[in-house]
């Protein structure tokens, strides 16, 4: 199939080329559909940034999908593709709320010392699992957490691509929520 077909070509023959690998098909099929799934992310999210994101894992899924079974209706297929990555999405932030920034701020204004000395030997303890990691999941978990840099601007910085950045915080992120959980056993059991 020439270019000039695939432009005018039906959802159902870009994806047979898809198929077969076509990146010109690819990119008829992603600027036919990417408004459309960046919308439907951001109505759910409200921020670009994370819209962008979900859009282009939406994308890459559709690339790279073994063909085991057949997209009879695209748009719905995108529709329920980008649904499921945007609550993937909100599960994984929900995953980066692991401290609050101002919840030594309020133990001190409730005056409560022992909890005071609890969120300060918690807040030291994941200090210290944020130290073990490894040099890249750190850089990453860092500059996302304590600096707020969003994928992209974490990619351009460390000159890595926005996959790289989303691996290594959901590595970095794994690897603190098990120790996290197996931090807060251990202080119950201390204050017993």
């Amino acid at each position: 199939m020439g270019m000039d077909e695939l432009l005018h070509a039906s959802d159902q023959d870009l994806l047979a080329e898809i198929g077969r690998r076509n990146g010109f098909a690819f990119d008829v099929l992603y600027n036919r559909y990417w408004k459309d799934v960046f919308n439907i992310a951001y109505k759910r999210i409200r921020d670009t940034d994370l819209a962008q994101d979900v859009a282009q894992d939406v994308f890459v899924q559709l690339w790279t999908r073994e063909k085991v079974t057949p997209i009879d209706n695209l748009p719905g297929y995108l529709r329920i593709a980008t649904r499921n990555r945007v609550f993937k999405q909100i599960e994984k932030e929900s995953r980066y709320d692991l401290l609050p920034a101002d919840s030594e701020d309020q133990l001190q204004g409730y005056g409560l010392a022992d909890d005071h000395v609890l969120y300060k030997e918690f807040h030291a303890a994941f200090e210290a699992l944020t130290n073990t990691l490894p040099a890249q999941q750190q850089q990453v978990f860092r500059l996302r957490f304590q600096e707020g840099h969003n994928t992209q601007q974490i990619a351009e910085q460390l000159g890595i691509s926005e996959k790289t950045v989303r691996n290594q915080m959901g590595r970095a992120l794994s690897k603190l929520r098990s120790s996290i959980i197996l931090l807060q056993i251990a202080m119950i059991l201390t204050m017993k």
